[in-house]
């Protein structure tokens, strides 16, 4: 007999993604939904194991985003410490520095913001969801004359990466968008982490995040005008982390009015 786990509401799963009001066979959880969970399991295990192809993505970058081109904006492919997977995962701290091959690629210019893209836990985050944030955020940037660094695309990378390399390029600030750690329904989870003056020795309190940007999630457009939101707060402020706070909407000169919702 098939039943219902009570008590949270049967119309719960209208709303949401989560594993709640599960149907029963008896008193078992109902063989589709174990399957699902089965699913979603191998999907995030998949995530984090799958490696992301910095040629070929720095290719689809540049094709898929006219405004590199029209901006003289460089994509540039590097490595950190982490030889491999299993390295990555096993020894965190190989993921937060470059390898010196990569590190000298990187030449001091006069930059506003350096953009990052980083596999982080799910390379598969990044696929999806990278050019479309790109695609409404950098068009507004380049419009406002903001000073782009070359694109830096990293393999096994973790967010501390863009410090050094925020800081190789004498960047004012730093923006990372890297794959979220998979949870059994949002594989294909985007972060961005904004630093103010990024350097080695800068901590998470640093930094302002945005989390959860996906399809079923944050949207990539929603999403670009929080991050320009925060990027002209940064600037106007000199500051991120703790010491920026989506309360402080007014700023001197009204460089920033409200955080679009």
């Amino acid at each position: 007999m098939t039943g219902m786990i009570r008590g949270v509401g049967p119309d719960l799963r209208d709303f949401t993604p989560a594993r709640v009001s599960l149907p029963t066979t008896g008193d078992s959880i109902a063989t589709a939904e174990v399957l699902r969970f089965q699913l979603s399991h191998a999907q995030a295990r998949d995530a984090v194991l799958a490696a992301l192809h910095l040629p070929s993505f720095a290719q689809r970058l540049k094709s898929e985003l006219p405004v590199l081109s029209d901006a003289s904006i460089a994509v540039l492919e590097l490595r950190t410490n982490a030889g491999d997977r299993a390295a990555y995962l096993r020894q965190p701290n190989l993921g937060r520095t470059l390898d010196a091959e990569s590190a000298a690629l990187l030449k001091r210019g006069l930059y506003d913001l350096a953009i990052t893209v980083a596999d982080g836990l799910s390379a598969l985050a990044v696929e999806r969801n990278v050019i479309p944030l790109l695609g409404a955020l950098l068009p507004e940037l380049v419009t406002a004359e903001w000073r782009v660094a070359p694109i830096t695309v990293v393999a096994q990378g973790r967010v501390a990466i863009g410090d050094p390399i925020g800081s190789l390029l004498g960047a004012r600030m730093g923006l990372v968008l890297i794959g979220e750690r998979p949870g059994l329904s949002s594989p294909d989870s985007l972060g961005a982490y904004l630093t103010w003056e990024p350097c080695p020795v800068r901590t998470d309190a640093d930094r302002n995040c945005l989390s959860n940007i996906r399809e079923g999630g944050l949207s990539a457009e929603v999403a670009a005008a929080r991050l320009l939101w925060y990027l002209q707060a940064a600037r106007a402020k000199r500051c991120t982390g703790i010491a920026l706070k989506e309360g402080a909407a007014v700023l001197e000169g009204g460089v920033v009015t409200d955080l679009p919702l």
